[in-house]
């Protein structure tokens, strides 16, 4: 199995028509569609082109439906025999769900396939490939890989570590508070980029907290899109000692998956009176007097949860990135200075003893969400 990162080293390039971009970059937008409504599997978009033009487009759109192949060769206006197919994915070779697409591309005696990048499923990895070449079908394989990689970094990382993609969100005024000396926090950032926020909840599995955010704000952490149908996050809170309020509303709220993480001294009776509202426990050793966030991915990798966004205070994000769980963030600034040297900040714990040890972000991008300002990056390992 390689290394989680070693899927991003450019492989050498093809050279591919703009054409051919054209459409690949189409199976994209394609593949998009899905997120949310995948995971664990990958995002995956399929265009099918004849004679010069496309014949059939689609995604895959559901967990536990069919792939985006099948669903492109059912939808497609024209017979595909001799079409070219545009993947973003290599195409499944193993029986799980569904059948293998490979077999489907064949059988309906596709003529070409161009796929972006190949499947880290270490079930798949190339032999999909194989299985076209190896029935006459011609493959190329790397156009736009970069772009390919970076849409289903989250699937990348599961399938081949078997541990969440973790995601840290942040927002703080101009002069870094997440709230004013009172410990009010509404609003830090504007509705646009609360409204952003909620798209990320539909993106990820889980979201977590520590206690502290349950205690001091009591939120929903639910996802409030109109539409949407994979339904809210898993709803994961960091609790060493069990201190969680029983009248908390991630406790009353029967709407989603809550899941209390807690070390192995927590009470026991407490811990039964919530598991009598649906409340579901994890337990890991302590490491700092907290609940050990490292085996606390391992659990949720065996939960099959795929991926985490984090919205914990300053103590939790801290610690997140200490122990090396985090892979991306997205900090949002809002312009608006609050001061006050109580007031607290995004990253808070022990912190680090000299700035040549601070944890860097690198390919960063900003994007304007109104006056707001976020910032999107990846933790330098």
């Amino acid at each position: 199995m390689k290394p989680f990162r070693a899927f991003f080293m450019n492989r050498e390039q093809h050279k591919f028509t703009e054409t051919d971009i054209r459409y690949m970059k189409q199976a994209f937008e394609l593949a998009a569609k899905g997120t949310g409504f995948v995971n664990p599997n990958p995002l995956v978009g399929a265009v099918i082109v004849k004679d010069g033009e496309i014949i059939s487009e689609a995604y895959h759109e559901k967990f536990g439906g069919h792939h985006a192949e099948i669903n492109a060769i059912n939808n497609a206006k024209k017979p595909v025999d001799g079409a070219t197919i545009y993947l973003n994915l290599e195409p499944c070779s193993h029986f799980g769900k569904t059948p293998p697409c490979s077999l489907a591309l064949i059988e309906n005696k596709i003529g070409k396939v161009v796929i972006a990048m190949t499947d880290p499923n270490p079930l798949v990895s190339g032999k999909g490939i194989k299985m076209l070449k190896d029935h006459g079908i011609e493959v190329t394989v790397g156009i736009l890989e970069d772009e390919a990689k970076k849409l289903n970094e989250v699937f990348i990382k599961f399938i081949t570590t078997g541990l969440p993609f973790a995601v840290l969100k942040t927002a703080m005024s101009l002069d870094g508070k997440i709230a004013s000396s009172t410990g009010n926090s509404r609003w830090i950032s504007n509705e646009t980029s609360r409204k952003f926020v909620h798209h990320l909840r539909n993106k990820y599995s889980a979201i977590m907290v520590g206690v502290e955010t349950v205690i001091n704000d009591d939120p929903l952490l639910t996802c409030r899109i109109l539409g949407q149908s994979t339904g809210n996050p898993v709803r994961i809170i960091t609790d060493t000692k069990l201190r969680i309020p029983l009248n908390s509303k991630v406790i009353n709220s029967e709407n989603a998956r809550t899941i209390i993480v807690t070390g192995p001294d927590a009470d026991v009776r407490k811990i039964n009176k919530l598991k009598n509202k649906g409340v579901e426990f994890v337990s890991t050793h302590l490491k700092n007097n907290r609940v050990d966030l490292n085996e606390l991915m391992k659990k949720l990798g065996k939960l099959n949860i795929d991926s985490v966004l984090i919205e914990g205070g300053g103590t939790l994000n801290f610690s997140a990135i200490y122990e090396g769980i985090v892979d991306k963030i997205y900090s949002f600034i809002a312009p608006k200075f609050i001061g006050g040297k109580e007031a607290k900040t995004p990253i808070e714990g022990k912190g680090v003893e000299k700035v040549a040890d601070a944890f860097e972000i690198e390919n960063i991008s900003l994007q304007n969400f109104d006056n707001d300002i976020m910032i999107t990056g990846y933790i330098r390992k």
